[in-house]
C-alpha cells in the first residue's frame, strides 16, 4: 500500500512539473515559435531518427543474435550523440572576436565519448560471451 502511495505521489509531482513547464512555455514563448519547435521535432524524429534506426537494424542483421542488440544500441547511441554534437564540433556560433564562445576541443571530446560508447559495448559483448560459455559448461 505504501508503494502505491509513493507511485501516485511521484506521478502527481511529475504532472505538476509538466504543468509548470507548459505554463512557462505559454507565458514566455510566442505560440508560433513553440509550435514550430514541436513540428520540427516531429519531422526530425520521423524523417531522420526513425529511418536511421531502421538502417542500423538492417545493417546489423549478420551480427550473431546474442550480440546484435548490443551493437544496435551502441550504433544508435553513438549516432545520436554525434548528431547532437555536430554543430559545436564544426564550430557553428564560434567567433574570432569572442574566444570564450565554444572554447573547448569539441572534436576530441566527441571522439572520447564515442570511444567510451564503443568500450562499453565491447565490455557488454565480452560479458555476454563469458556468460554463454559458462552456461554451455553447466550443461
Amino acid at each position: 500500500m505504501k508503494a502505491r502511495i509513493a507511485v501516485c505521489a511521484a506521478y502527481a509531482a511529475g504532472l505538476a512539473l509538466i504543468g509548470l513547464g507548459l505554463r512557462g512555455i505559454a507565458a514566455d514563448v510566442p505560440v508560433g515559435r513553440w509550435a514550430a519547435w514541436f513540428a520540427g521535432a516531429a519531422v526530425l524524429h520521423d524523417g531522420v531518427l526513425v529511418p536511421a534506426v531502421l538502417a542500423v537494424g538492417l545493417a546489423t542483421v549478420r551480427i550473431p543474435g546474442p550480440y546484435r542488440r548490443i551493437a544496435r544500441a551502441a550504433l544508435v547511441t553513438g549516432g545520436s550523440v554525434a548528431l547532437i554534437a555536430i554543430p559545436v564540433v564544426l564550430g557553428y556560433g564560434r567567433r574570432a572576436d569572442e574566444p570564450s564562445r565554444l572554447p573547448l576541443p569539441y572534436g576530441r571530446n566527441l571522439a572520447a565519448v564515442l570511444a567510451a560508447i564503443a568500450v562499453i559495448a565491447a565490455v557488454a559483448a565480452a560479458a555476454r560471451a563469458a556468460a554463454g560459455r559458462r552456461k554451455g559448461r553447466a550443461r
